[in-house]
């Protein structure tokens, strides 16, 4: 605080030529906020711990192609963004605003170096944290800044028959989650998060703390699919909470090549999208090492059932009886401790979900695709050698089962576009805690390697991704600077499908002068 309040001082004592961008940027906001508290410098303690807070990808903090931000804002109210925004504007300095940290590109709080790079404020939400809840109108508000582990304890305490779909990793954030898409356990019975946002609330580029009524159909539309960082500052949105029962069932099965992975896999693929909506089955696929030594694929069917053992049992027989499910692979729980389980972390007290910090201290690429039909039993053997081959790449497939509420909303209901026609979406994920540059190049250039292998096997026309799994090798065979529109399709038609288009022209609507930009946002049309 005491070096925001020297340089605010020397700010003072100048003519506005002489200032910095920066300089300017701490007199306006401290002129309309009276809070200089809020402002963390580099080279200060403050902004170290701000900034490490809740980064989940420490390559951009090493890389020499990027940059960190000149400033760090910490609001503790919408005016506090408000005041942010609209100095930022003044000042000719850019905003990119985090909530959680899990920004797969580090895009919340870094940037890529080019000969156009500018100085950028970093806006840290994570204070705007609050979670009303109405239980009887089952639904709720959640500012931005709030966590998927906080959202789900926070309704469990109020009510432990109502839940939210959403993700599965905690330490999530709300702010990028939701506006980016939101799959998760829920998905198949009750769509995405997307699909049950009925409100928000949003800084626009002139500074307006703006809801549903006022931004209108037409932007609201976009914010629930296609990011909020390049519209505006989502502040919180208002949500319709769903039913889960009291007690759900959890279940993990292993499968290993000599266990038949290959055909369950197959035949997973076949009935997973098309299960009972009160059964989810994820996979988890990776390289291993046999009991005898030797390299082999495992599977983990990751999956829980909303209901009894008594009930699941015979359903699973009965859908899906390759799986070989037992009695003694379930164990029942309340959903709140399902959302424990899926993240590893069984048996671990509840309030864990409000732990905030990162668990990892390391970097990571991944990437996603969709996929639209089943994967022969040759194409799955292809994919094992090819994983089993990597000697110091612990690549990880995630494979999350879509149909059942998926299909049935239309593409250009919201701006998330993935839906009929996708039995499963794989991300691709990839850790590594050397710091080396070459050895996190390595581990890039593998990633890139692997998503080029799949290609046979994914989508097509285009070859879609999912938003919340940033990518930023999409465009990396394009001349692709993010502010042209033409340069953006290349990826902006994977992520949005046919949806990009009508993005594109609510951009130009709401923010002409493209000020929320990141290399990654919705261009002007």
């Amino acid at each position: 605080m005491l070096a925001v309040l020297l340089l605010l001082s020397s700010t003072l004592l100048v003519s506005s030529t002489n200032t910095t961008p920066i300089q300017s940027f701490i007199q306006c906001f401290t002129n309309k906020t009276n809070s200089p508290d809020l402002l963390s410098l580099p080279n200060t303690t403050s902004y170290s711990s701000v900034l490490l807070s809740s980064v989940q990808n420490q390559r951009f903090l090493i890389s020499p192609n990027s940059y960190t931000p000149s400033l760090i804002v910490s609001p503790t109210s919408p005016s506090h963004v408000q005041a942010t925004v609209t100095c930022a504007r003044e000042t000719n300095l850019r905003i990119r605003t985090r909530s959680g940290g899990h920004d797969y590109e580090g895009m919340s709080y870094s940037a890529f170096k080019s000969p156009d790079s500018t100085p950028f404020i970093a806006l840290d939400i994570s204070a705007l944290r609050s979670i009303s809840i109405d239980a009887k109108l089952k639904t709720a508000w959640v500012q931005a800044g709030s966590t998927i582990g906080e959202l789900y304890y926070t309704i469990a305490k109020n009510n432990t028959t109502l839940a939210f779909p959403a993700g599965l990793c905690p330490t999530i954030g709300i702010g990028g989650h939701f506006s980016g898409g939101g799959i998760g356990t829920l998905t198949r019975k009750y769509g995405a998060s997307v699909d049950n946002i009925i409100d928000a609330q949003l800084v626009d580029v002139n500074g307006r703390l703006l809801d549903r009524k006022s931004m209108g159909e037409d932007l609201f539309w976009a914010i629930r699919g296609a990011g909020s960082a390049g519209y505006g500052v989502v502040i919180a949105f208002k949500l319709n909470l769903v039913a889960v029962p009291p007690i759900v069932t959890t279940f993990n099965v292993v499968k290993t090549l000599r266990q038949n992975a290959t055909k369950v896999l197959a035949r997973w693929q076949e009935v997973a999208y098309k299960f009972d909506l009160n059964l989810f089955i994820r996979v988890i696929a990776q390289a291993s090492t046999d009991t005898d030594g030797s390299k082999t694929i495992q599977l983990t069917f990751n999956s829980y059932y909303l209901g009894r053992k008594e009930e699941l049992l015979p359903l699973a027989q009965q859908s899906f009886p390759e799986l070989g499910l037992m009695a003694s692979d379930c164990t029942e729980v309340s959903w709140l401790e399902s959302v424990l389980f899926f993240y590893g972390l069984t048996g671990k007290p509840l309030e864990t979900l409000l732990d905030r910090k990162p668990e990892f201290n390391g970097s990571f690429k991944a990437a996603s695709d969709f996929v639209e039909k089943p994967i022969s039993e040759s194409g799955l053997e292809e994919i094992w050698k090819f994983l089993m081959e990597a000697n110091d790449e612990p690549v990880v497939l995630i494979l999350d089962p879509m149909g059942g509420r998926m299909s049935e909303i239309k593409e250009d209901a919201v701006a998330f576009p993935h839906r009929n026609g996708n039995i499963y979406n794989i991300q691709y994920f990839m850790r590594w805690f050397a710091t080396e540059e070459g050895v996190t190049e390595r581990h890039l250039e593998w990633m890139r390697k692997l998503h080029r292998f799949m290609t046979p096997y994914v989508s097509s026309n285009p070859r879609a991704a999912y938003y919340n799994y940033k990518d930023i090798d999409l465009g990396r065979n394009a001349d692709v600077k993010g502010t042209t529109y033409s340069a953006a399709k290349v990826w902006g038609t994977k992520y949005f499908k046919g949806n990009f288009q009508r993005l594109a022209k609510v951009k130009g609507l709401v923010d002409p002068g493209n000020f929320f930009w990141n290399e990654q946002s919705v261009p002007v049309l």
